[in-house]
């Protein structure tokens, strides 16, 4: 199937068209992440109708979290088979779709499918795909372009938490959800904006693969009818997947990959039991909605600012550090949630959660490329978003489960927090290990190779490991410990 024309550069442009995309993307968050968890507003409401208890009514946020992340690897592969645009199009014409039809739902079963499974999946063909896409246009001004797009979720969240609620007020739930219903297909509008580009490291063709230049070149003297034509398909099909999804196999994917299973059980149920948590301690509906405002707001500030603190020169090379230092405070602030229990103590804890929630996001894509690198962004970005699912699915009716059970909020929001600070301590603990192999091995290369020079320029020593030749007249590699001299 002929591709459309893509746009030619040999670095990223790091601005140009790079702003329009940032532009996109930032829709594309409002439209889906900010959505996602503005359902918690309507969670009283569904929980009243239907006449449900914690459990069952949280299964809705649940699966839509779920599916937009289980997914995700399904929106990757559309946008790099087909393009970006296609996919996102497509995803918002079937998140509208699920919201206008949910909102003559009938049953918790009927929101399941439509507001749970159909507006899910087109989150998940629009939200990976639109992040992927400020990654390659973007290499020194890339945590910072991520702040803003990320920063969507947030401003969509202050806005539209009480545009919900007023639109509950006025129009009941139903008529909310036709009017989001509404308001998702401007994806479509944000999928005209991105536009393909082909970075150097991407101008790769299957005829490149050496499997499929051998098979190429016994095609050519084979029958153009011959079973050669399917085999050769099939052997560049597998080659390309295989190297597309090459870094599962790496042991710093794994590490995150599993950080990313705990911190995301920690993360989901609070936007799903906050609002139900205020209105239990007293608060009313509009305070609710205002604390709801508060954390996107907030979150605001924490994507913009720390996407830009670093990247900034003194904090660029611990990029790492600062994003397992912020899931860990938001560990730190569920842990204190119980105690706080009126709405003074619950504007300084919406305000702290939200500003570390923002921050740890807008680094996921940045760390994630920082251990793939930008060619596999995509495809990583579907996998660590697939992560997701499964906690997103579980966390909120576990943590309804632990309400129902204990009559408080007090166990599920401890789980949450040692859940986000285990995430982070995994990290943490990975982080220093690689270092200690690494010094361990430079120990080792100095003691074994009598060639190891050492001199000092100024005040900056360096110093040269060389690696023992190897067979057969190999060359030797030469790494570079510290600085190079200016």
């Amino acid at each position: 199937m002929a591709k459309v024309n893509r746009a030619r550069s040999t670095s990223p442009p790091d601005g140009g068209w790079g702003w329009m995309i940032v532009a996109g993307c930032f829709l594309v968050t409002i439209c889906t992440r900010a959505v996602t968890r503005c359902i918690s507003i309507f969670f009283v409401e569904f929980q009243t109708y239907f006449s449900q208890d914690y459990a069952q009514t949280a299964w809705i946020h649940s699966i839509v979290d779920c599916v937009t992340m289980l997914c995700a690897p399904l929106g990757s592969v559309v946008s790099n088979h087909f393009s970006c645009q296609v996919g996102i199009m497509l995803g918002g014409l079937l998140a509208s779709t699920g919201l206008i039809l949910g909102s003559f739902a009938t049953s918790l079963k009927h929101l399941y499918l439509t507001l749970g499974v159909l507006t899910g999946l087109g989150f998940a063909l629009c939200y990976s795909p639109a992040i992927a896409m400020v990654g390659k246009y973007f290499s020194r001004r890339k945590a910072l372009a991520y702040g803003i797009s990320m920063s969507g979720s947030g401003i969509g969240i202050f806005i539209l938490a009480p545009v919900v609620q007023l639109l509950i007020e006025q129009f009941s739930w139903r008529g909310a959800l036709l009017i989001l219903g509404g308001f998702v297909l401007n994806l479509c509008v944000c999928g005209a904006l991105m536009r393909p580009i082909t970075l150097k490291e991407d101008q790769t063709t299957p005829e490149q693969n050496p499997v499929c230049r051998t098979q190429t070149q016994d095609l050519k003297q084979a029958s153009p009818c011959s079973a050669w034509t399917k085999e050769w398909v099939q052997t560049c099909l597998c080659g390309s997947l295989q190297q597309e999804y090459s870094f599962l196999l790496t042991s710093d994917f794994a590490v995150l990959a599993t950080s990313v299973l705990f911190m995301a059980y920690g993360c989901s149920p609070l936007f799903v039991y906050f609002v139900p948590y205020a209105l239990s301690v007293g608060v009313t509906h509009q305070q609710a909605a205002f604390l709801m405002s508060i954390l996107g707001v907030i979150d605001i500030i924490g994507n913009i600012t720390f996407g830009w603190l670093t990247d900034r020169r003194c904090l660029k090379n611990y990029q790492y550090v600062c994003y397992l230092f912020a899931i860990g405070l938001d560990g730190l602030c569920y842990l204190c949630l119980p105690m706080l229990q009126s709405l003074p103590l619950l504007v300084p804890f919406a305000c702290t959660f939200g500003y570390f929630d923002g921050a740890y996001v807008t680094l996921i894509p940045v760390v994630t490329a920082e251990i793939v690198g930008t060619t596999f962004l995509s495809s990583a970005l579907g996998v660590v978003y697939f992560l997701h699912a499964v906690p997103y699915l579980v966390s909120p009716p576990i943590a309804g489960w632990l309400v129902d059970t204990t009559g408080s909020y007090t166990a599920a929001f401890l789980l949450c927090g040692f859940s986000m600070i285990f995430s982070s301590l995994l990290l943490g603990f990975a982080r220093v290990v690689k270092k200690m192999k690494k010094t361990q091995l430079r120990f080792l290369a100095k003691e074994s190779d009598p060639k190891l020079q050492l001199w000092t320029n100024g005040s900056v020593a360096y110093s040269v490991a060389r690696e023992l030749d190897q067979k057969d007249g190999e060359s030797v590699t030469l790494a570079m410990l510290g600085s190079s001299p200016s």
